[in-house]
């Protein structure tokens, strides 16, 4: 069990270390993450230090809070579907297709993850507004896009879509190809093979995906500002009433970014907790899946 050590000191085999008994971390790398968790946590303690708690009910379920708060929620669920919808198969192009240009796709699809929320939203408008490159052929149709709870969904969706891209990319790569190669082996067609085997070893990588895309369309301000405006009950989401709130009430402004914070958090928990779980029964399906795909 243990293995000698030119000194003669015992020494733990490392076919032996799991993580169940890790490699102790430098101290300087304890003290590190210390500081660097202080530096995230403590102006989110803050916030809550500065809670007018007294009147905490009556500032978060004022009519606009519950107007922003319920605009907030509708427009991230649908973003992420928008952003699961084309973030999938963008994803399994990246991870699994070759072709010339791929470098440059994927740094193009990545883009909005290092450009300024604004800028996204400028781009958009002239995208789809009035005036825009699809504007007036929307116009034509009768169809108005900027400046609607429609532009809010399409910012949320061009800032979060990233998110799910990058994840379910690196759940493709990680899970390799080799249940894949043995389904398609085995007689299974292209669509089999990606429902049976595929979709289900990279559920959890997805899942988070998906969760992280929606917590970003909740925090979403920049790009909805420059291209939905901020009309009540249509565009003023959540974010943007604390903006209006900052100027105007100073506790309601902190109260509903509270709100915004602890809904972040359980939307964020949820899904960490649950993926571990996920992440095994998964793996233990691949072979399964890869069998019952050629079956299909």
């Amino acid at each position: 069990m243990l293995a000698q050590t030119r000194a003669g000191e015992p020494c733990r085999r490392p076919d032996l270390v799991s993580r169940s008994n890790p490699v102790p971390l430098p101290r300087w790398v304890l003290a590190g993450a210390a500081a660097g968790a202080l530096f995230l946590l403590l102006p989110l303690a803050a916030v809550a230090a500065e809670v007018n708690w007294a009147e905490f009910i009556p500032l978060v379920t004022s009519e606009s809070s519950l107007a922003a708060l319920s605009l907030s929620l509708r427009t991230a669920a649908a973003s992420t579907l928008l952003c699961v919808l084309l973030g999938v198969p963008l994803a399994l192009v990246l991870a699994r297709a070759r072709f010339p240009g791929k470098r440059l796709v994927r740094s193009l699809v990545l883009l909005p993850l290092v450009l300024p929320p604004v800028v996204g939203g400028i781009a958009l408008l002239y995208t789809f507004g009035r005036q825009g490159l699809l504007g007036g052929a929307l116009e034509a149709m009768g169809v108005q896009v900027a400046f609607s709870t429609a532009a809010v969904v399409l910012a949320q969706t061009f800032v979060a879509l990233p998110f799910l891209v990058l994840t379910l990319e690196g759940a493709l790569r990680t899970a390799g190809t080799r249940y894949e190669a043995v389904a398609a082996t085995l007689g299974a067609r292209p669509w089999t093979v990606l429902r049976r085997v595929t979709v289900p070893l990279v559920l959890p990588g997805l899942a988070s995906g998906a969760v992280l895309s929606f917590a970003r369309c909740l925090g979403e301000f920049g790009a909805t500002l420059a291209f939905a405006g901020s009309l009540q009950g249509v565009t003023r989401t959540l974010p943007l009433e604390i903006y209006l709130q900052r100027e105007a009430d100073a506790d309601a402004a902190v109260a509903l970014s509270l709100v915004l914070v602890l809904v972040a958090v359980v939307v964020v928990g949820l899904s960490y907790r649950s993926a571990p779980a996920r992440s095994a029964d998964t793996r233990s399906a691949g072979g399964r899946s890869a069998t019952a795909g050629a079956a299909d």
